[in-house]
This record gives structure tokens, sequence and C-alpha cells, in this order.
């Protein structure tokens, strides 16, 4: 296999697993979470809508606009259309069954548990038992709960945009160029991404308090997410780590 094909899906056949990897199969998948999460952030957002925006989105936003680049829909459509390319470059088939998208979303909640567990291990592990904080007594807020809500989807799509779709790809051909080899570079890459994946969370005006427990868990997502990503696509991991930030953000540790 040659470096031009590293990162391209299986074409062959036409069952669940090659169809679901692929990027026209992913753009259907997602393409639910990146209409709500747009227009979620214009609904509750309000004049703070930038507030509410997850840090990949913004950081990816604000380097447009560095380049001249300020139209608020550029980057849904920057995805929408290197989705398309790869599929065109890549001339997988257009057909997809909503079975495979069924199957997709089964596959996404199923990966997201897995990753909940895997936190709770580590908390074991780490011997993190901290008492849960008190929730709040002014009742249910339905606007934070929802605002919470598509903050937590747009992590799951612009995060994997960010370091899985585009990140893994740039990190192995650099490791490529110094004459890496190929496995040396493939394993380079996850694990490189997956660090600067963890390290971005403590950068910024909103970034989290940094404690070796949270980098830890946040470095061994990145590997979980880099690893399902080249074994399941780029759809089923967005989908994962929207589902498994939701589970978390809003059933586990509720603040609203």
């Amino acid at each position: 296999m040659t470096d031009a094909t590293v990162f391209r899906v299986e074409s062959s056949g036409d069952d669940y697993w090659s169809n679901a990897r692929r990027p026209f199969t992913s753009l259907l998948f997602l393409a639910p979470l990146l209409v709500a999460y747009e227009m979620g952030i214009r609904w509750y957002g309000g004049v703070e809508a930038e507030h509410l925006r997850n840090g990949a989105d913004y950081w990816m936003r604000e380097w447009l606009q560095n380049a001249g680049l300020q139209h608020p829909m550029l980057l849904p459509g920057l995805i929408v259309a290197g989705l398309i390319a790869w599929q065109i470059w890549g001339r997988f088939s257009w057909r997809v069954s909503p079975d495979t998208l069924v199957g997709m979303l089964a596959e996404s909640l199923l990966f997201a548990f897995c990753l909940v567990a895997l936190g709770q291990l580590q908390d074991l592990l780490f011997q993190h038992f901290e008492g849960m904080a008190a929730l709040s007594t002014g009742g249910f807020n339905a606007a934070e709960f929802w605002g919470r809500c598509v903050s937590f989807i747009g992590a799951g799509v612009y995060e994997e945009v960010l370091f899985r779709l585009c990140l893994i790809p740039i990190c192995y051909l650099v490791l490529r160029a110094v004459l890496l080899p190929r496995n040396w570079a493939i394993a380079g890459a996850v694990v490189a991404t997956s660090v600067i994946f963890a390290s971005a969370h403590y950068i910024g005006p909103a970034a989290d308090q940094f404690t070796w427990f949270s980098f830890t868990f946040r470095a061994l997502a990145g590997l979980f997410f880099a690893v399902l990503f080249a074994l399941r696509g780029f759809g089923i991991t967005v989908g994962c780590h929207a589902a498994y930030d939701v589970l978390v953000g809003l059933l586990l540790h509720p603040q609203y």
C-alpha cells in the first residue's frame, strides 16, 4: 500500500462495514449533527453565540478570519466539500442504505458507552473519589440544558474535523517526510495528535484547569478516537464523540 492510500477507506464490497466508512456515508450521518449545532448556536446563543462554540470550531473560524474569509457558513461548507471531494477522489460507491445509518448510530452509542466505562476505570485507578457537587437549587434550566447539548454536539463534529480528519494525515506526512518508516509514522501521528488533542483543552481563555487525571484521560480518549477513525471511519467517530460528551456532560455530571 502506498502513502497516498494510507488514509483511504476500503471501497471494495457493499456490505455495512465498508459502506459505513465511506466519506459520503459519513457526511449523511453527521449532517443532522452539523445542522443542529449551527442552528442551536444561533437559537440558544443569541448575542453571545460565540461563547457556545466549541474550542476547535472557534480556532478554525479564527484562522479563516485571519485569512480574510469570514462567512459564518464557510467552515461547515468546507467540511461538506472536503468529504464530497474525498468521496470523488476515492471513487467510492454513492449508495447508502438507511440501515447503514441506523447501524452507525448504534455503533456510535456503543463506543461512547465504552469510552464512559474507560473513564470510570481510570477514575478508579487514580482513586479519584471526590464528592459530586450539589446541583443548583434554582431548578431545571431548559435553555442552559439545550445550550450545553448544542455545545457538546459541536465538540463531536469540529474536534474530530480538526484533530482526526486534518491533523492525523498532516502529522503522518510530516513524519514520512523525515524518512520515518510507514508504520512508525502512523503510530507517531496517532500518538502526537492524541497528545495535542489533550493539551488543547488547557489553552485559551476558557481553558480547563490542568490536572494529570484529566490530561491522561483526554490523551487516552484521543487514542481511542484515532483508532476508531482508522477502523470505523469519520462518521462513527463523530457520532461516538458527540454521544460521549452528551452522556457525560448532561447525564453523569449535570450542571444546569
